[in-house]
């Protein structure tokens, strides 16, 4: 498995590991699965950006990570969000702690100053996965949010980067 750029022919693959994480988990918060015409746009965003890269296991992507703008207003234009998914059934195979590694890695090296993760308190994976990367915990946010008919909690990881 390797780690490589995202290429706009990523995209299928990318959206059926996004929409999977939209259909079964509480990692992303929308109950709408996104099209191909709105997944064209957001991967197109992040590859203009240089922000999207895939874990490539022999042809197949495993795994998707991107970052992007945390807040649109110009004062956070120093600081973006992380996003890591893995593809059912490729978990606990170091996929998600490499795509975090590079993702980590890119946006330093692009001059960025601080890199937020936004994570389900309730995924304890995730939480570990951003400590082991230097995040640190910033706070909590009870029930900002809801899916499956309960309300979730936010927890705000951050790690400066420069």
């Amino acid at each position: 498995m390797k780690v490589r750029p995202a290429h706009p022919a990523d995209l299928d693959a990318v959206l059926a590991i996004r929409n999977h994480a939209i259909e079964h988990g509480t990692a992303l918060w929308t109950d709408t699965p996104q099209t191909r015409d709105e997944g064209v746009a957001w991967l197109g965003a992040h590859l203009e950006r240089g922000s999207a890269y895939v874990a490539d296991s022999a042809g197949e992507v495993v795994g998707f990570g991107v970052y992007g703008p945390w807040k649109d207003y110009s004062g956070f234009r120093h600081t973006v969000e992380n996003s890591v998914y893995v593809a059912e059934g490729h978990h606990g195979r170091g996929i998600g702690s490499d795509l975090l590694g590079t993702l980590v890695t890119s946006a330093s090296a692009a001059g960025l100053h601080v890199m937020i993760a936004g994570i389900e308190a309730r995924n304890t994976a995730s939480v570990r996965l951003h400590e082991r990367h230097g995040f640190e915990h910033a706070g909590t946010v009870r029930e900002v949010g809801t899916k499956f008919g309960r309300w979730l909690d936010l927890t705000l990881m951050r790690r400066q980067l420069d």
